[in-house]
């Protein structure tokens, strides 16, 4: 009977063991520009939510424009009511053009995660075409 409770207990650590794994890494939520969006509005910032806290000073993202210029204000920092988001600041009035956002995001365990989205800022004229 011991030895059917023992290997019902490793059974089910092997099981719930890669469901922890999965947990204790930050990944994207939402991000506002949204992934992926045309707008005519010019962002003043970034903020990219994630799945769980991450460190602001371990975590980073920057924001480039089509020439691969930094537009970002290089001032990483998280939201003040929710520690699962991070922000950066915007250079004062990007032009219409598409922008590649790079963001790096490590979790309080110091699992560390990345990825990158677009967005693109459009004219007016373009954006009321578009909806």
């Amino acid at each position: 009977m011991q030895k059917l409770i023992i290997a019902f207990v490793v059974v089910v650590l092997s099981v719930m063991s890669p469901l922890a794994s999965v947990e204790a890494h930050a990944f994207l939520v939402r991000a506002e520009p949204r992934v992926g969006e045309q707008s005519d509005k010019v962002p003043t910032e970034v903020r990219v939510q994630f799945s769980e806290t991450v460190q602001p000073g371990a975590s980073s993202i920057k924001v480039f424009d089509a020439s691969g210029k930094q537009v970002d204000k290089k001032d990483t920092h998280s939201d003040r009511t929710n520690p699962a988001v991070l922000c950066v600041s915007l250079v004062p009035a990007l032009t219409p053009g598409t922008y590649n956002v790079i963001w790096r995001a490590t979790s309080m365990d110091t699992h560390v995660t990345n990825g990158h989205f677009r967005f693109e800022v459009v004219g007016p004229q373009r954006a009321a075409g578009s909806r």
